[in-house]
């Protein structure tokens, strides 16, 4: 490693105040993304009815709209690296919000153009890319230790916006539907979403992306040697190459991203079967009833949001990839036996707990994972890449699940297969990532120096 120079500029210190705003307003912008999604499915029918579709027209809009907001949450990564991370936050939440009013005037389109507007979905998909890529930084250059030894735990707080959006979807469309209608519904979605975006103005941008961006300023400027002091003396490299979504593909970061991206992928085969479809999946192979099946998914939520804390905090203490392999691994096998075990009401709500307390709590660890996992150049279109691929699982999940339904085949074989087994497959796949992954900490190098071991 090069000399250190006491002179060369550095990004100030980061405050745990900044660092409290910016996980609250990360949680909140999570929340009310998620709201938007649940919102949609929850709406569905109403919305179904005013448009005149049946319900395979309606499964056939959803497929669409899955595969069109995989593609444009992608753009996410490239706002984060090129205009930072507050603009990836602000992008994303926007795009949430816009998605949410936009909805609202379907009944005056014709299905195609929802298509395109329930798209913009995917930008609040994102928000969780955003939020891992962002906070990863923030947390690794705080200098409080109880921050860099809990910050996986204090992430896994962030990450349970997601039932949160959840109940405030159901909650508040119980309470406004039969006011407002389901149009005015989506309009009152997106007036958080819009407030939220505009509290990211009082973001701090992260010290990596403000030490990158400083040091393209002073090349620009033609100040060459400035520019290569401050690389040296902060420990960052290849500053000087512009970067492209491509890049991900390359050198140690393909490693990176071939593992995340399919484990990603393979784990939204359990989460479209045992999560989404968990109704349908508990009624038929075990002929619980429906009012039971909700009880059932109701104590599931609350097991799922234990499990973030759980296993944002054991990812601290043993390594986020490990727990999130272990997690997946082991909800693959309790789905198995949950799948092909007795119908008791209460062994059936023991094992799908527990499994959805495997499945899902592994995610407080996987997006803050991703974060770690990619040099700062490139975090963001990695970050984006690895949280928008994950829904192509759920589109081929439902697609494989069909054909079996169709050709004869029963609930317990498709949920077998196309649920328990990618499981197991996705934590397989993640133990092919580099373990104990950190963040460069330009603030700090030189006194406490924090190599950045991810390209």
């Amino acid at each position: 490693m090069s000399p250190i120079s006491n002179t060369a500029w550095r990004p100030a210190h980061v405050t745990n105040g900044q660092i409290k705003f910016a996980t609250v307003l990360a949680l909140l912008a999570w929340a009310f993304a998620v709201y938007d999604f649940i919102l949609f499915g929850t709406l569905l029918p109403e919305l179904g009815k005013s448009l005149g579709m049946d319900e395979a027209a309606q499964a056939g809009l959803v497929t669409w709209m899955s595969a069109g907001a995989v593609i444009v949450g992608l753009a996410a990564g490239p706002v984060m690296d090129k205009f930072g991370r507050k603009a990836g936050m602000a992008f994303a939440t926007t795009g949430a919000g816009v998605a949410s009013v936009l909805t609202a005037l379907a009944g005056l389109l014709p299905a195609p153009f929802l298509v395109l507007i329930r798209s913009l979905s995917g930008l609040g998909l994102s928000e969780q890319g955003v939020n891992g890529a962002y906070l990863s930084e923030l947390y690794g250059a705080s200098d409080d230790p109880r921050i860099k030894k809990r910050q996986g735990f204090i992430y896994s707080l962030v990450q349970g916006g997601w039932p949160i959006g959840a109940i405030l979807a159901a909650a508040l469309t119980a309470v406004l539907l039969p006011h407002i209608g389901w149009a005015g519904c989506f309009v009152f979605a997106a007036i958080p979403s819009f407030i939220v975006a505009a509290l990211t103005r009082k973001l701090r941008e992260s010290p990596q992306f403000e030490a990158i961006s400083k040091i393209h300023q002073l090349q620009k400027s033609g100040a060459h040697a400035e520019a290569q002091e401050i690389s040296a003396a902060l420990g960052i490299e290849e500053h000087h190459k512009p970067s492209t979504m491509a890049d991900i593909f390359r050198g140690r970061s393909l490693r990176t991203t071939l593992s995340l991206g399919l484990g990603h992928v393979l784990n939204y085969f359990p989460v479209q079967v045992f999560s989404v479809l968990g109704t349908t999946v508990i009624t038929t192979i075990h002929h619980v009833s429906f009012t039971n099946s909700l009880a059932i998914l109701l104590m599931s939520n609350v097991v799922a949001y234990l499990g973030y804390l759980t296993h944002g905090a054991l990812g601290d203490r043993f390594g986020r990839r490990n727990v999130i392999a272990f997690g997946w691994i082991t909800g693959g096998i309790v789905f198995t036996a949950m799948i092909f075990g007795p119908s008791d009401f209460w062994t059936v709500v023991a094992l799908y707990s527990v499994g959805t307390f495997f499945l899902i709590g592994p995610y407080s660890c996987v997006l803050f994972f991703v974060g770690e996992s990619y040099h700062t150049r490139i975090r963001g279109r990695g970050a984006a890449f690895v949280a928008a691929v994950g829904p192509i699982g759920a589109i081929l999940a439902s697609a494989a699940a069909t054909g079996i339904l169709g050709s004869g085949g029963t609930w317990a074989t498709a949920a077998f297969y196309f649920g328990a087994i990618p499981c197991v497959l996705s934590g397989v796949a993640v133990l092919f990532a580099r373990k104990n992954q950190h963040v460069a900490d330009p603030v700090h190098t030189g006194t406490d120096v924090v190599v950045e071991v991810a390209e």
